[in-house]
């Protein structure tokens, strides 16, 4: 899957499978650590967040963006597509998308909720107003790289 996912679309577009990727990568990384503090007879919980980071160990960042991780993938992922495209008013429209769905908690959060993520909504919010400062301005179009166009023929 991820091999197709570089080859099926336009190399431009790298970048965003990447983001994409990363919050699956963080929720993946936080399941690791998770087993071996069970395995341990321990759990972050107990650790607790403060011997943890000083270990390296960045836990709450990846609960955060691991949080609903194949939703937060799609909305990181057509965000960065729209802007990597020019279609700053998509990506304003995904990032209000992805403030919506992180203030209730159905991305980057731990829980259901309301105010789950203010943060990382937040967050979502400043991108949408700097998108759509971008959208009202003019730009040339996107420029579509030789092998692009070599494959579009």
């Amino acid at each position: 899957i991820g091999a197709q996912a570089f080859q099926a679309t336009p190399a431009r577009h790298a970048p965003a499978i990447i983001l994409a990727i990363l919050p699956n990568v963080a929720a993946w990384a936080q399941t690791l650590i998770d087993g071996v503090l069970g395995a341990a007879g321990t759990s972050a919980d107990q650790v607790g967040m403060a011997k943890l980071g000083a270990a390296g160990v960045v836990y709450h960042g990846m609960a955060l963006l691991g949080g609903g991780a194949v939703l937060a993938g799609l909305i990181l992922g057509a965000i960065a597509t729209f802007i990597i495209d020019r279609k700053f008013d998509w990506a304003a429209l995904f990032a209000l998308a992805g403030a919506v769905l992180s203030f209730f908690g159905f991305i980057h959060g731990t829980a259901l909720g309301i105010g789950s993520s203010i943060s990382v909504a937040v967050g979502y919010l400043i991108v949408a107003g700097v998108c759509y400062a971008l959208s009202r301005q003019s730009y040339p179009a996107a420029v579509v790289l030789l092998e692009e166009a070599a494959a579009e023929d």
